[in-house]
């Protein structure tokens, strides 16, 4: 039997276990720049990507609309890098994250992140891939570009899977 979750709001407090929150509102300072015309919300978060030989990448996902109730039955982390996403369109998507280490399906968690919140996943966060809502969206994502491996995937038994429900704003 499936687990049913309604997503929560993506806040860095309760994010914080899995990585950072990329919103203005958490800058450890804000700087005046570019002839007073541009405001630089400083260090929003902290990339790990240089692990091994690693180098920082920037990409761009585009992923297609999910539709609400949805099962997540997969699961995916990196070990050896942060990995960012940053999203470039209006709409409201949904993070599902569980603690590094030994994947336990019981400690899945779901947030609804709003268009001006990105997430930065730390090293080993499990997460699943970027899950749209509404319409198609684009992402820009920072990560780890190397010739090694640095993705594992787990598909979860079919007793651990996790029904999303859907949510005023999703």
């Amino acid at each position: 039997m499936s687990r049913h979750i309604t997503p929560l709001p993506l806040t860095q407090e309760v994010f914080a276990k899995y990585g950072d929150v990329l919103h203005v509102d958490n800058a450890e300072e804000v700087r005046t720049i570019n002839e007073g015309h541009t405001k630089r919300y400083h260090r929003i978060a902290a990339p790990e990507l240089t692990a091994s030989d690693g180098t920082p990448c920037i990409n761009i996902f585009r992923s297609e609309p999910q539709n609400l109730p949805f099962t997540v039955k997969l699961m995916e982390r990196h070990p050896l890098s942060s990995q960012a996403f940053y999203p470039l369109g209006p709409n409201p998507y949904l993070v599902v994250v569980a603690p590094a280490g030994d994947l336990d399906p019981a400690s899945i968690e779901v947030f609804l992140a709003q268009p001006d919140q990105g997430v930065n996943y730390h090293a080993g966060t499990w997460h699943h891939y970027s899950l749209a809502l509404g319409s198609t969206s684009d992402f820009l994502v920072v990560d780890r570009d190397a010739e090694d491996e640095n993705c594992d995937e787990i598909m979860l038994d079919e007793a651990d899977w996790i029904m999303i429900e859907a949510t005023a704003h999703g």
